[in-house]
């Protein structure tokens, strides 16, 4: 990997988390356990309290300021945003890995029930895209109570295994996980190429390696 000074993807993550911070959006980590530490962009100041909660659930890939900034200026305006890395990704951690289920949409759920807790959120919507949707859908069946309204953006919550199956025929590999976890500018095209529609195809190899590797 290139140095940060020379890396593309690097400098691109530092636009991005200027537009977090113009909407009024600190990057910030709480220990919601013993094991498990939650980063997440929330509102810098204690002010607009009155504002209703929304908690943006990102999907499956980079961590959040790379697929909320498009919307996070809009969304400021009328919402107190808290915006997480979902455990696993981006600068959220655990170590907790008792079993299978600390890798599940439950288990995502749970910890950003418990964020939201922690920070004496006590209502909140949520908006979920792609695999943040799965988090979200899980979140507003485990947590009534809390959650107000949901929104699933692109979240197949009603997949089933044969769907996971054709896709990962198209894609021509032997798994779900060398279709998602691109390691290369090659698998990043063909990731890109299923399921956007703007092709890769004219940017330079050594710039998608470049974003393979921060990612």
């Amino acid at each position: 990997m290139a140095p940060s000074f020379l890396s593309i993807a690097k400098f691109v993550e530092a636009i991005l988390r200027r537009i977090f911070s113009s909407s009024g959006l600190s990057l910030q980590t709480l220990s919601i356990d013993s094991e498990t530490t939650i980063q997440y962009w929330g509102p810098a100041t204690s002010e607009n309290k009155q504002k209703p909660s929304l908690l943006l659930l990102h999907g499956f890939g980079p961590s959040a300021v790379w697929q909320w900034n498009r919307q996070v200026k809009k969304l400021s305006i009328y919402f107190r945003l808290y915006i997480p890395d979902l455990v696993f990704f981006g600068g959220s951690t655990t170590t907790s890995f008792r079993s299978d289920e600390n890798r599940s949409e439950m288990f995502q759920a749970s910890c950003m029930g418990r964020l939201m807790e922690k920070l004496g959120v006590e209502r909140y919507s949520v908006v979920g895209t792609s695999y943040g949707g799965f988090v979200a859908y899980n979140m507003a069946k485990m947590m009534p109570g809390k959650v107000e309204k949901v929104v699933l953006a692109s979240s197949g919550v009603n997949l089933r295994r044969s769907d996971n199956e054709a896709f990962i025929a198209r894609a021509k590999c032997h798994g779900i996980v060398e279709v998602m976890l691109p390691s290369s500018a090659a698998d990043l095209r063909r990731l890109s190429g299923m399921i956007s529609s703007r092709k890769l195809d004219y940017v330079p190899d050594f710039v998608l390696n470049d974003f393979c590797q921060v990612f």
